[in-house]
């Protein structure tokens, strides 16, 4: 039996289903050269400076709080 199997039989069984199904993407996600962690970066920075000036400007002093970021 392998770990997948195992996986797929014990408390992980969801995250154990998702790597059988999609068993080409993870090997090529573990294998590639190329990561996306500079773009989830700054879409997680853009997230987070989006929700603390919630309510209190327009896009203009967005823009100013991502440029001064910068």
């Amino acid at each position: 039996m392998s770990r997948l199997e195992r996986a797929s039989q014990s408390l992980v069984a969801s995250f154990g289903n998702g790597v059988t199904k999609d068993q080409e993407a993870v090997r090529a996600a573990i294998l590639s050269p190329w990561s996306n962690g500079q773009t989830e970066g700054q879409i997680t920075k853009l997230k987070l400076v989006k929700r603390q000036m919630y309510g209190r400007g327009k896009i203009d002093l967005l823009q100013a709080r991502l440029i001064g970021a910068a």
